[in-house]
């Protein structure tokens, strides 16, 4: 589904609507030091002013949720209060923490009934930008707007505050009224298919964003894909910028990328430097589609005193993978619309004809729908790790590994050897094979999982223990 904003605009055209700077909201501490987020329904405009709200799920009564802003080895604190009807939990999304810390529903902890709480606890190790989303029935409720940034700046700041500017980027699918379309959350089609797929792109909660900066001042753009299923795709090259880390994890210096597109998955982020040219406002487009889709526009303010544009990076310290004394496992992706059903096993039995309309699961890993009993692979703590993963599937992906950062090391059979770039989410396309390359150095038990949250749902998960 191609995001056009002509087609919706027509639905109510000739109201009014303002246009706004991308705001991130701020926390707020509990008197005993911790970050409280209450999760509930709220009502938020998302399309325009005049059009009905719809009926979010927030943290703090905003979608993003506060930004968590903090310094590499710093303390994190934050009890969650559920006050929504069902259980929910909290995933921290490409932090390296204590497997108890995970959030994962079901797998490292119980998830937090309605009217409970729970106290995330954890030392941050890295510098980077990362996220928090909800991990119980994320398909719904990340749907919903439980999601915010996690931004940890490294121990001497790079930038400034007003030169660091984090953009959620979401696409909320919206009915004829300009309201979320609840009605059409856990639809098979979605899960079977593509994923749940929006029309309406949001900066920050915010559809018409816009924000001013000065020209020959360098800014920090972390872009941070919170969609269910839509992989964006951007040029950088259109307004100048460089790439300068992929998942939180910064490159040793800018690069310029040589493609048009630069792909970015769900749950992927992507931290660009840009230094505005005098007289030149210019756009971030959603090229995917037949059309650019601009979703946040720049106006560039000249500024009186030349800022000088030292940009100094500072990678974080992860082990390198060991490759030829690696472990190796492979992982067959298969299921889905136009893919192979049969052999699928759930809960120790084999599915057949309706059994997948009624379960719901119609992908999985290696004849397996959602996560099994036994590990996908059990390894000792500082074993190197290589996972081969092919889409035996009509549709992309979005892979994350919990609790640990991999180099991609092969793309269907081409080596790649750029020991530069570091990821936790990676994205495989319909029949090719990707090899991931990781040193398991923290213990527990870790998900590995798509990251189309309706795949997720309906089998596209497995676990692997380190010991």
């Amino acid at each position: 589904m191609n995001i056009n904003r002509r087609k919706l605009l027509q639905k109510t055209a000739g109201a009014a609507f303002a246009i706004s700077a991308p705001a991130i909201f701020q926390i707020a501490n509990a008197s005993d030091g911790f970050i409280e987020f209450i999760a509930e329904e709220t009502k938020v405009k998302l399309y325009r002013p005049d059009a009905p709200a719809s009926n979010l799920w927030t943290y703090g009564g905003r979608s993003p949720g506060p930004e968590i802003r903090v310094k590499r080895g710093e303390r994190v604190q934050v009890r969650l209060i559920n006050k929504l009807k069902e259980p929910t939990s909290i995933h921290w999304h490409g932090i390296r923490i204590a497997n108890a810390m995970d959030g994962v529903a079901g797998l490292t902890q119980d998830a937090v009934p309605p009217g409970e709480t729970f106290e995330y606890d954890f030392v941050v190790p890295d510098s980077g930008t990362y996220w928090y989303h909800a991990h119980n029935k994320s398909w719904n409720q990340v749907a919903r707007g439980l999601y915010g940034p996690l931004i940890v700046e490294d121990d001497k700041a790079i930038f400034d505050k007003n030169h660091d500017l984090t953009l959620v980027i979401d696409d909320w699918r919206l009915n004829r009224t300009g309201t979320l379309d609840v009605a059409s959350l856990g639809s098979m089609m979605d899960w079977s298919h593509q994923g749940r797929l929006g029309n309406w792109l949001t900066v920050n909660g915010d559809g018409h964003a816009n924000t001013t900066v000065k020209a020959g001042e360098a800014y920090r753009l972390r872009l941070i894909n919170a969609c269910n299923a839509r992989i964006l795709a951007i040029d950088p090259n259109r307004f100048n910028a460089q790439v300068i880390a992929y998942d939180g994890q910064a490159l040793t210096e800018p690069v310029s990328l040589e493609t048009a597109a630069l792909q970015i998955g769900p749950a992927q982020r992507v931290d660009l430097l840009v230094i505005p040219e005098a007289g030149k406002d210019f756009t971030i487009e959603e090229i995917s589609g037949n059309q650019s889709y601009e979703f946040i526009k720049f106006e560039v303010k000249d500024t009186m005193v030349p800022v000088a544009n030292q940009i100094s990076l500072s990678p974080n310290h992860l082990p390198q993978p060991d490759i030829e004394n690696a472990a190796n496992f492979r992982l067959h992706m298969a299921g889905g619309a136009m893919g192979d059903l049969n052999g699928i096993t759930y809960q120790g039995k084999l599915l057949e004809g309706d059994d997948f309309r009624k379960t719901g699961q119609v992908w999985s890993f290696n004849g397996v729908a959602n996560l099994p009993q036994a590990p996908f692979f059990r390894v000792k703590k500082g074993q190197t790790v290589i996972i081969e993963t092919f889409n035996d599937t009509a549709f992309a992906h979005a892979m994350h590994v919990h609790g640990h950062h991999f180099r991609v090391i092969s793309h269907d059979g081409d080596k790649i050897d750029d020991e530069d770039i570091w990821r936790d989410t990676f994205l495989v396309d319909p029949n090719k094979t990707v090899r991931i390359a990781f040193v398991a150095d923290n213990s527990g038990k870790w998900l590995y999982h798509c990251h189309m949250l309706e795949h997720v749902a309906a089998g596209m998960s497995t676990w692997f223990e380190v010991t």
